[in-house]
């Protein structure tokens, strides 16, 4: 069972061992897409392949779309040469869900596949033809925040850009799905930076600018993404090696990226955009992405990230340290872990949660607790969430008790589960754990400094917790749960109180 237009002509062998196929005319997809491109990508990675490409196949299969993706890669060119080109861009989607059961799907979305590089000029000139096509509507990414911070990556795309304008000024939207807030104006100030250095050095043409910052033609739509793809998990490997697919051993890059035929990803999955699209766009709603306004997408984000689901991660990430653990569908198993995250959402954060209304909290929240933490599929580390906890308290805690502090029926004396995680996050600053032993704390840039400050300074910190605790009683009552923590056994003592 080779992944290839040519092993995938003996469909049977394939439906037999419970591969879903593309349904469409594949051949005739690429043709289009290619002399029609409609949606480029920059970002090969596991999320797009198991996220985005997955969504329009599902609409081709339907019949819905007749054009599939390009996708580009910028840093790792060795996805495209290695995984990429030998597979003809096919992909197998392997699902797993929380009760256990696998699903296996064969994705053909992806028509083409390009290296964003300059040297390359086979590679740029078909790059600067897909730009110029009038037909492009949406350029979209994920190559994370640190991407749009990158400045030989981002004057790639902006020399791209350039192509479009200098085509006739063709309106398109530049769309970032990376997991950070306010995604679209990050990516909008990265790109409106250079082409204001250019601009103004001569460069290119002096109206290219306005051409950038005009968003009735070049718009930047915020989004909100959620969805797991960890790296290739070795039981998946061994599950398609059984079937007989050939290749299914993950390739790892000389840049450390792992990559396979395959990508592994659990069934939970959101997208709202901005609907922004000066040049029209697929009507991808009906692959089950959300388009909506501004100030919805934001408050999407909101929703995730104060009260239904990033919280409840930072919880599981400090006492998952202290505890020992190397999983968080382990730590779910923990009955004193479950109620703590289960209370942090259900109650303490549900009752000032931002309702985005096209998403429901409730539902967000309950597939949270239900269906992804507790994914034995989904290999997740305490020890990776725990990473630059100090940047993350003020946003998933601190805008909560700010909205404590503004209603007039809510008191934060209510609040228990949140001066617990500050408690325990006291503990975590020590370096030791509940059975007294040392454990390697995950990297933060303030983590040295944090350490070296007596418990009541480190509350004190405003730039760490988003609001001063000491104006009521919550920096009093994090302090007394920490002093009955400190004895070896006290956390577990202590979170049992709850």
């Amino acid at each position: 069972m080779k992944l290839s237009n040519e092993g995938l002509k003996d469909r049977a062998v394939w439906e037999a061992k419970g591969y879903g196929l593309p349904k469409y005319d594949r051949e005739k997809m690429v043709q289009k897409t290619m002399e029609q491109p409609t949606w480029i990508h920059f970002g090969a990675g596991n999320i797009f392949r198991a996220f985005q490409a997955n969504v329009v196949e599902k609409m081709l299969n339907a019949g819905a779309m007749d054009t599939g993706l390009i996708v580009a890669e910028g840093y790792d060119y060795e996805i495209i040469e290695k995984y990429n080109r030998p597979c003809d861009n096919l992909s197998i989607l392997v699902t797993l869900k929380a009760d256990g059961s696998v699903e296996k799907n064969v994705v053909g979305a992806i028509a083409e596949s390009c290296i964003l590089d300059e040297e390359n000029e086979a590679e740029i000139q078909r790059l600067r033809q897909i730009f110029r096509a009038p037909s492009l509507q949406m350029v979209s990414f994920t190559i994370t925040e640190k991407g749009y911070k990158t400045r030989a990556y981002m004057d790639k795309v902006v020399g791209l850009l350039l192509e479009r304008y200098r085509a006739g000024a063709l309106p398109i939207s530049v769309v970032s799905m990376d997991n950070c807030s306010h995604n679209g104006d990050k990516l909008r100030e990265a790109v409106v930076a250079i082409a204001k250095e250019w601009s103004e050095s001569g460069k290119c043409e002096a109206e290219f600018l306005g051409y950038i910052t005009n968003p009735k033609v070049v718009a930047f739509p915020l989004t909100m993404i959620d969805k797991i793809t960890p790296r290739p998990d070795e039981t998946v490997k061994k599950m398609l090696i059984s079937d007989g697919v050939d290749g299914a051993e993950p390739i790892v890059t000389t840049k450390n990226t792992y990559v396979a035929n395959f990508v592994n990803a659990e069934e939970t999955e959101y997208l709202v955009i901005e609907d922004l699209f000066p040049n029209g766009r697929p009507a991808l709603e009906k692959g089950g992405l959300i388009f909506t306004d501004r100030e919805t997408v934001d408050k999407a984000e909101k929703m995730k990230v104060c009260t239904c689901l990033n919280p409840l991660h930072t919880a599981l990430a400090i006492f998952g340290c202290l505890f020992g653990y190397q999983t968080i569908h382990e730590e779910m198993k923990d009955a004193d872990l479950k109620k703590l995250v289960t209370r942090l959402g259900m109650d303490e954060g549900m009752k000032v949660v931002v309702d985005p209304k096209v998403l429901s909290p409730n539902a967000f929240l309950e597939a949270v607790l239900t269906k992804r933490l507790v994914n034995p599929f989904m290999p997740d580390t305490p020890q990776r969430i725990a990473c630059d906890t100090s940047q993350k308290l003020s946003i998933r805690f601190g805008e909560t008790i700010k909205a404590y502090h503004k209603s007039a029926q809510l008191d934060t004396e209510t609040l228990k589960a949140i001066p617990m995680v500050f408690a325990g996050y006291l503990r975590y600053l020590e370096g030791i754990d509940d059975a007294g032993k040392p454990f390697d704390q995950s990297p933060d840039p303030m983590l040295e400094e944090l350490k070296t400050l007596a418990p009541e300074e480190v509350l004190k910190r405003t730039d760490v917790f988003g609001v001063d605790l000491f104006e009521d009683s919550m920096a009093e009552r994090t302090l007394l749960l920490y002093e009955q923590m400190k004895e070896i056994g006290g956390v577990r003592k202590v979170l049992g109180t709850l």
